[in-house]
């Protein structure tokens, strides 16, 4: 067997060591591999017939320390057999010492049964190390091993303690299926490969603080029962948890994900708190059986289809997360970009006891969501806002309406061939005008019972949109609708409904002035009759005479002045006592007719934008 030894500028081991010398003699190094007794040197520099003697007593169960020694597959292969149980076929392991061992070939543990602790602190795997369907029945420590090549451990079963803290796995880590009943740590582990915990059970308290996983890593249908703890855990690639179950959590994070954390299908059966700064979270059809609290940093977070029958409480941390000791927790690549939170969907969620705090809504898809009128928005919860400036269409040049817009009635305009409206990323269904009224009105609901009626405005507006461009809807109520929003952009764009106003009393008083207005005023005439003693008088007002001459000579001072008095007594209900010609008492009608209600819309919108 070709051994490396041990660099002699380490601390001598704490047992009895191999005197067995390796490497040039200018450079002498000793051999750290525990002596068997009464040999006076370890396993691998045992004689061919020591070794052979001491194979031979040892049986199923037995216990063995070779800490410090350097193992072949070889050599591996003959402790199996010399431990095989020959009614099972397995190796049985009592006690297994192999602290700071190293095993220079495969070592393959697979369906071997250690009965007593298990001990590979610090042990050294320089090529595979599969320990699949092996049973840990007592203590199990890895503190500090070193696996250079695949690190297999699917279907393992650890009763008692494990331990895997300052673990360094440089090739793929497979735990799927493994269970582990008692208090597990991987706390410090490095995983620069894949690590795969798929449907692994921990039935104690989980420890994975300040691991960093280099790759993807799977926790999916994982069972968490007790404490889980991901504290300063980094992960360079996604940390996927589908359909992970964790019964008392407690608290996960904060840690640093660089790609996406997928808690797809992951049921929370306590309170918990999850903090992490990631760029993305997918919790779909996630389910949160008690209270909860995600405060994210940077993160787009996806919760369509979750369920959550307590509070639960989304919010933007604006300072980094910081360690025990104060420090903040390093982002990584993440650092740089927006810290800010944003939301990517809450369809098919029954938003009730849904509560987001600084949480960006712009690109959020809101359709299908539950109970969305008792959702509450805290802080700065802004939502995509309507192309601004002159947009051409066809031969007009139109201007959007500044208000807050759903993302999806931008998909729908951009479909219809609107500029200026975002367009539905791929594999976005677009939704029509019929499906996103509702979802304005509850918006709308939201705001109003939270006493806040001017920010509701906007969601009004857009119902209304939605309800005049749906074509299944009545076209007389449409075109009331278009009229409505023609005149007052729905009774809250005053700036319209004035503007109307001035139109229309400006037009009226030309009306009147050109032809409303008598060419003068009609004086009455008395006329008498003397029969007797008695005297019949009769006073008659002759009819207005409608002006002649030119319009422009009917432009005067003294007429303009009487048209405005008779325009401006119509827009509050009253008569001008003015006579007027049959032209001009019709429209003094009209006028007492739909100037107070222009005015009325006016007052509308203003009232609507300072309601407290």
């Amino acid at each position: 067997m070709t051994t490396t030894g041990t660099p002699s500028s380490l601390s001598e081991p704490d047992w009895p060591h191999c005197a067995h010398r390796v490497g040039p003699t200018s450079d002498p190094v000793g051999c750290r591999g525990r002596n068997v007794e009464p040999y006076g040197a370890c396993l691998a520099h045992l004689t061919r017939g020591y070794r052979a003697t001491y194979l031979r007593t040892l049986a199923p169960g037995s216990s063995l320390d070779h800490r410090g020694t350097f193992i072949s597959t070889g050599l591996l292969n003959q402790l199996m057999d010399a431990l095989s149980d020959p009614t099972t076929g397995r190796p049985l392991f009592g006690d297994a010492e192999f602290g700071e061992a190293t095993f220079t070939g495969d070592a393959d543990f697979r369906k071997v049964t250690f009965s007593g602790h298990a001990g590979f602190d610090d042990a050294t795997f320089s090529d595979r190390a599969v320990f699949g369907w092996a049973t840990f029945s007592g203590g199990a420590e890895f503190g500090g091993a070193t696996f250079t090549g695949h690190a297999g451990f699917g279907w393992a079963t650890f009763s008692g303690r494990t331990g895997f803290g300052g673990a360094t796995f440089t090739g793929h880590a497979g735990f799927g299926n493994a269970t582990f009943s008692g208090h597990t740590r991987f706390d410090g582990a490095t995983f620069s490969d894949r690590a795969e915990f798929g449907n692994a059970t921990f039935s104690d308290r989980a420890g994975f603080g300040r691991a960093t996983f280099s790759d993807r890593v799977r926790f999916g249908g994982a069972t968490f029962s007790g404490h889980a703890w991901f504290g300063n855990a980094t992960f360079s690639g996604d940390a996927l948890f589908h359909a992970a179950t964790f019964e008392r959590a407690g608290q996960l994070g904060p840690m640093v994900c660089q790609g996406t954390i997928n808690l797809t299908g992951a049921r929370f059966g306590s309170p918990v708190t999850l903090e992490a700064a990631a760029a993305r979270l997918v919790c779909r059809r996630t389910r949160w059986d008690s209270t909860a609290a995600l405060r994210l940093r940077y993160a787009t977070v996806d919760l369509s289809d979750a369920v959550f029958e307590y509070p639960l409480s989304i919010t933007a941390r604006t300072a980094p997360f910081t360690d025990p000791s104060g420090t903040a927790v390093p982002e990584g690549q993440l650092n740089g970009s927006d810290p800010g939170l944003r939301m990517a969907s809450l369809q098919g969620a029954d938003a009730a006891h849904l509560v987001l705090h600084n949480v960006d809504l712009s690109a959020s898809l809101l359709s299908g969501t539950i109970h969305l009128d008792q959702l509450r928005l805290e802080g700065e919860c802004p939502l995509a806002a309507s192309p601004s400036g002159l947009r051409r269409r066809g031969l007009r040049l139109v201007r959007w309406t500044a208000r807050r817009t759903l993302a999806e009635e931008h998909h729908w305009r951009a479909a219809q061939g609107r500029s200026g409206w975002t367009a539905a990323p791929a594999g976005v269904e677009v939704v029509g005008p019929a499906q996103l009224a509702p979802v304005y009105r509850h918006l709308r609901k939201s705001f109003e019972d939270h006493r806040n009626e001017p920010d509701a405005a906007d969601f009004y507006y857009g119902e209304m949109e939605m309800r005049r461009h749906d074509r299944n809807r009545p076209r007389a109520e449409r075109a009331l609708l278009a009229v409505y929003w023609a005149l007052s952009g729905y009774g809250l764009r005053a700036s319209r409904a004035v503007g109307w106003l001035l139109g229309a009393m400006a037009v009226t008083v030309l009306v009147m002035m050109l032809w409303g207005l008598p060419a003068d005023d009609p004086k009455p005439a008395t006329t008498g009759r003397l029969t007797g003693q008695d005297i019949s008088l009769t006073t008659d007002k002759p009819d207005p005479v409608n002006p002649t001459g030119s319009l422009l000579s009917r432009l005067s001072w003294d007429r303009g002045e009487k048209s405005l008095r008779i325009v401006v007594n119509s827009v509050v209900f009253r008569s001008s006592g003015q006579d007027l010609t049959t032209i001009g008492t019709y429209t003094e009608m009209v006028s007492r007719l739909a100037e107070p209600v222009l005015l009325g819309l006016a007052a509308l919108a203003i009232r609507g934008r300072v309601k407290r």
